[in-house]
């Protein structure tokens, strides 16, 4: 079929699988270092049944778990309540509003808003009689529940493969993945030292990232098209020389050729397993990749663009707004439009 499986004998089965896993690790390595959270807000709340919280803030992304006591979450977008326990993660993706509550069926007492805000369902401001310290909220430290969640405020500082790649709701039990690092963020959460915003954006992106990879790495777990097709021998080829070099004068022909097929067999393979055609996924990349290089110290819009394979700033500020609606600069001013 290609000239990938017949042309080099020595190439065995098992060194293709070992490159296929290889192939699968830098795809995800690739996602998930596009988060990046500045910015983040993270929350203790203390509860006493009946409790239940409405988070329609429109955040992209948010993580949330059980300290003590059990909960449900019930998001817009899925079709049952799911129960977590202490030590479980939830991942839930917005804007989509979602409940956090002590029944299935309980109705929300308070409504998280947009800017932090809380409220009652009838609007009535509730932050200073709820406030119990840094980051810590509800009437008593007593009370039997406690809720760890914290989210992103921008999209901007996730890929947007990495959301498209997500479902709403995302559970993983205490056992499914690296449960400590919970009583790690729950010891800073409450601190208000120099920096700590830093620290709890960094904590923040490694909760994301250590619940993700767990799920990644789960048989059920329904990975995306562009991560299922790192292990196609030919497509998989394509994806990783995209990924390696994105600032090279690609074509569909050159993948072709590093792949061992013809220009039409490569643009309808990769088509059919990606969703996209080769061109479609590299401009798409090139710009996600862009916008994490724009974020670095004394990132200049020329320099980037030169890294991922744009004549100038011109160039990638044109595709920059066709593809984010917006230009790199107002991109970085936080005001890139939700999705």
């Amino acid at each position: 079929m290609t000239a990938l499986m017949t042309e080099n004998p020595g190439n065995t089965d098992s060194a293709r699988q070992a490159q296929q896993i290889d192939g699968l690790t830098e795809a995800l390595t690739d996602v998930l270092s596009g988060a990046r959270a500045r910015g983040g807000l993270f929350h203790r709340a203390v509860l006493a049944p009946p409790w239940g919280v409405r988070i329609q803030d429109g955040t992209p992304l948010s993580v949330a778990s059980m300290l003590r006591g059990e909960g449900w979450v019930r998001h817009s977008e899925a079709p049952e309540p799911v129960r977590i326990a202490p030590g479980d993660v939830v991942v839930l993706r917005g804007p989509a509003p979602y409940v956090l509550a002590d029944g299935p069926a309980t109705e929300p007492g308070l409504l998280i808003q947009p800017g932090d805000c809380c409220t009652t369902p009838d609007g009535v401001d509730m932050c200073e009689e709820l406030a119990l310290g840094v980051r810590t909220w509800g009437r008593s430290l007593d009370d039997p529940v406690a809720l760890l969640s914290g989210n992103y405020q921008l999209h901007g500082d996730l890929s947007a493969r990495l959301l498209d790649a997500l479902p709403h709701v995302l559970v993983l039990r205490k056992d499914e993945w690296e449960a400590e690092l919970i009583e790690l963020v729950a010891a800073q959460v409450v601190k208000d030292t120099p920096g700590q915003q830093m620290v709890l954006d960094r904590l923040l992106d490694l909760l994301l990232v250590s619940a993700l990879r767990a799920w990644f790495a789960r048989p059920e777990a329904r990975a995306p098209a562009w991560y299922r097709a790192q292990s196609d021998p030919v497509v998989g080829v394509a994806l990783r020389l995209l990924h390696e070099q994105p600032g090279h004068a690609w074509t569909v022909a050159a993948l072709a050729a590093k792949a061992g097929v013809s220009r039409a067999g490569l643009a309808r393979r990769f088509t059919e397993l990606v969703g996209e055609p080769p061109m479609t996924y590299l401009a798409h990349w090139r710009i996600d990749l862009a916008a994490r290089l724009l974020r670095e110290p004394d990132a200049t819009v020329g320099a980037v663009a030169r890294r991922v394979g744009y004549a100038d700033g011109f160039a990638l500020s044109t595709a920059f707004k066709r593809l984010r609606g917006v230009s790199p600069t107002a991109y970085l001013a936080g005001l890139a439009p939700r999705r």
